[in-house]
C-alpha cells in the first residue's frame, strides 16, 4: 500500500484478524470501502480510509470500551497525517508541513518508531527538531511530532499523547 492513513500494530502471527478486526471497524464508523493491509513487518498494519484517522482512533476508542471483543486483534492505533519516501528531505518536509499545529507556548517531543531500515534515528530527530521552534519536553510533552518508519515508505504525524490508541491499556 503506497499511502496510508492508519497505522496499526498486532501480535506477530495474529495479523488476519488484526485486519479482520480493522476492517469490521472501519466499516462500522462509515467505510466499508477502507483498504487494510498486511505490512511486511511482523505485527504491523496499515490502513487507507476515507474517515479522520484521528476520529477513528477516538470512535474506535470508545467501541474498545464499550464492545472490547471487537478489537481484539488490535493493540496499536496510530493516526498517520503524510505518508512519505523514508528520505530524510522528504520526512522534514512532512513535518514543516504540520508543525504550525503546535502551539507557540506548547511543549513537544519527536518520537522515532523505525523497522526496516538503516536511517538513524539520532539523524531523524536531530533534523525534525531542528525545524520545530518550541520548547522539548521529553518527559510530559503536550504534543509528539511521530515519525512511524516502515521500511520504504514513513508515517508522519503532529498529535497529542492521547491520540495513539494503546488497545492494550485500556
Amino acid at each position: 500500500m503506497k499511502r496510508f492513513n492508519l497505522i496499526a500494530t498486532t501480535l506477530r502471527g495474529q495479523e488476519p484478524l488484526g485486519v479482520s478486526s480493522l476492517v469490521g471497524v472501519l466499516a462500522e464508523l462509515g467505510d466499508p470501502e477502507a483498504q487494510v493491509e498486511i505490512s511486511r513487518i511482523q505485527g504491523v498494519l496499515t490502513a487507507s480510509t476515507e474517515l479522520d484517522p484521528f476520529e477513528v482512533v477516538e470512535r474506535t476508542r470508545e467501541i474498545a470500551q464499550r464492545e472490547p471483543w471487537k478489537v481484539s486483534g488490535l493493540m496499536r492505533l496510530i493516526p498517520v497525517e503524510r505518508a512519505v519516501e523514508t528520505k530524510l528531505g522528504a520526512i522534514v518536509e512532512a513535518v514543516e508541513e504540520l508543525k504550525g499545529r503546535i502551539p507557540p507556548d506548547a511543549t513537544y517531543k519527536v518520537v522515532v518508531e523505525k523497522r526496516h531500515t538503516q536511517l538513524s534515528s539520532r539523524e531523524l530527530i536531530e533534523a525534525v527538531a531542528s525545524r520545530v521552534e518550541r520548547r522539548v519536553d521529553l518527559e510530559n510533552p503536550s504534543w509528539i511530532v511521530l515519525i512511524e518508519v516502515l521500511g520504504g515508505l514513513t508515517g508522519v504525524s503532529v498529535l497529542r499523547p492521547s491520540q495513539v490508541l494503546s488497545l492494550t491499556k485500556l
